[in-house]
């Protein structure tokens, strides 16, 4: 069974940076797509960055420029760089993945979700 278990959530102030990771178990995560999403209070879960299996990374127009996704297949992890947060970034960031494609699309039937991570952004 595929688990995921993400870190490196909290509160920064707007401007700041964070990082967030994801460790993997229970697959062959060479063959899935990673990625994030996000869900601020009272809106829908949103798609925020994915990687896939030889590293292409695809990331959200609302965070271009500033967040950036890697993985590293040894380690079975993936990582989002969140870099200039704003206050709108704010909410809980899950890890996902799904075997061969990670759609852009928050479907909860995807392969695994983690448990989600708070960031807050203040001023």
């Amino acid at each position: 069974q595929v688990r995921l278990v993400e870190s490196g959530g909290g509160s920064v102030q707007a401007g700041g940076s964070l990082r967030l990771s994801c460790a993997a178990s229970g697959g062959t995560f060479d063959t899935y797509g990673m990625g994030w999403f996000r869900q601020a209070p009272g809106k829908e879960r949103e798609f925020v960055a994915r990687v896939s299996r030889s590293g292409v990374s695809t990331v959200a127009d609302a965070v271009k420029g500033r967040f950036s996704i890697s993985r590293d297949n040894a380690k079975n992890t993936v990582t989002l760089q969140m870099d200039s947060l704003q206050l709108d970034d704010t909410g809980v960031y899950y890890c996902a993945v799904n075997r061969w494609v990670l759609p852009t699309i928050p479907d909860r039937h995807l392969d695994a979700w983690g448990q989600g991570t708070l960031v807050t952004v203040s001023s």
